[in-house]
């Protein structure tokens, strides 16, 4: 995936009617956490080959598991063809910081670092924004590069 020269703006308001007003009220609530963060979108291919718009927040340097260093963002947010995704890949302690707060999200469906969700009312916004939180802490303690 790539940074794209569409805004995340652009992308929300390009959104089908029964998703957008979510997306939009997400977008609001982490922009807050992440306040004087980087906001943008990204597009590409995604892990397992699908095509993904995601609105990235944040943004810090990891090295993948080939030893590549890849730049990636903090939280990012994305409108799946069923669900609204929330990607976070902080781990602590060597434990995905997604799967720390499984119990407390809500209705979600929960991977290592994403939580999925039909609607802003299935999910406990209160925990996942407090998630994101945690997650900007922690890779701002990373060392870049």
């Amino acid at each position: 995936m790539e940074r794209s020269q569409t805004s995340p703006d652009e992308f929300i308001a390009s959104l089908p009617d029964d998703v957008r007003a979510d997306i939009a009220a997400l977008d609001q609530r982490i922009s807050k956490v992440m306040k004087g963060e980087e906001r943008v979108l990204w597009e590409g291919r995604f892990w397992g080959g699908s095509e993904q718009r995601i609105i990235g927040y944040g943004a810090f340097t990891q090295t993948g598991r080939s030893g590549k260093k890849v730049e990636w963002f903090v939280a990012g947010l994305a409108a799946q063809k069923n669900y609204i995704t929330v990607f976070v890949t902080a781990v602590e302690d060597g434990v995905y910081l997604v799967e720390r707060y499984a119990d407390r999200l809500g209705k979600v469906k929960v991977g290592r670092s994403t939580v999925s969700f039909k609607d802003l009312a299935q999910v406990d916004l209160k925990a996942l924004l407090e998630l994101v939180a945690r997650a900007r802490k922690l890779t701002r303690k990373l060392p870049s590069g």
